[in-house]
């Protein structure tokens, strides 16, 4: 490992930076570096900005994605290399907002009944039932399930931020998960959902977002996104059922409500089949017919 890296990776971790962050961050300098074949720190503030314009001209890259970039080589340079921010400025451009596509609880009952696997039918239960990001449902342990009658919540730890967070839980979603546990087969040490070829090591976020691919195909659904689509049916479904919007902030683990207020524009107040008990969300989905 070269001293320059060494010293981001040190740089990133006393700063308490994520692991996801870790490796994005040190990925986008190596590929600064390749592109210009050469040790990034000798690299001018021009070079780094003609990299992310070629990102955007040449490869077409999204606005939040070269954002990130910029975010990657403002550290590298500002924090590890220790240029002063006045000479050295990477522009950041603002990403579209656009709005996520919502199921109805009609599709969301048809995308759990074509979750053939009991595993990913318990991951998708949590994931709609609880909100979670896909890297928080890869991270649960089995002790982060709170079954007490006056608790019934799950603890999600370090979430986005570094972050903990509980989340209250309905019965019919404990009631899934405790039939998960019984036919899960040899009881998994550490995570709750697990890497399936070694159970010592929990599933991977590309397990995950296969999983979901595959049963929105069974189910016949072509809105677009992946499995974070649940956490936005999360969100959406119970500002329909009335719960207010600083609650649903804080379940989601948003900094602030800001973040959570755009689902005001996606929830339908008194929409049909919305039910007075808002966190029941499983229980209110509609039966499907056989």
């Amino acid at each position: 490992m070269s001293k320059l890296r060494r010293a981001m990776i040190d740089a990133l971790e006393l700063r308490g930076r994520s692991d996801k962050t870790l490796e994005s961050y040190v990925w986008w300098v190596v590929q600064l570096s390749r592109h210009y074949r050469k040790s990034p720190d000798l690299l001018s503030d021009e070079e780094c900005q003609q990299y992310l314009l070629h990102l955007i001209r040449d490869r077409k890259l999204a606005r939040s994605t070269v954002n990130q970039a910029s975010c990657a080589l403002r550290f590298f340079f500002g924090v590890v290399v220790g240029r002063e921010s006045v000479r050295f400025t990477i522009p950041m451009a603002r990403a579209p907002q656009k709005l996520p596509e919502i199921l109805s609880r009609q599709e969301v009952a048809r995308l759990l009944s074509c979750a053939r696997q009991p595993t990913m039918y318990a991951l998708l239960v949590c994931a709609y039932g609880l909100g979670l990001r896909a890297s928080e449902l890869c991270g649960l342990r089995p002790e982060d399930i709170d079954s007490h009658v006056d608790r019934m919540c799950v603890r999600v730890r370090q979430g986005k931020g570094a972050k903990d967070r509980y989340v209250p839980m309905s019965e019919g979603l404990l009631q899934a998960l405790r039939t998960y546990w019984r036919n899960s087969g040899p009881r998994p040490r550490h995570w709750l959902f697990t890497a399936k070829a070694d159970r010592d090591e929990p599933i991977t976020l590309e397990a995950v977002q296969r999983g979901y691919y595959g049963a929105r195909r069974q189910a016949g659904i072509t809105k677009a996104g992946g499995v974070h689509t649940l956490r936005h049916c999360y969100a959406t479904h119970l500002l329909e059922s009335g719960v207010d919007l600083h609650c649903i902030s804080q379940w989601l683990g948003h900094s602030a409500v800001s973040t959570t207020a755009r689902y005001l524009h996606l929830a339908q107040p008194g929409v049909s089949g919305a039910r007075m008990q808002p966190l029941q969300l499983l229980e209110s989905l509609p039966k499907l017919a056989g």
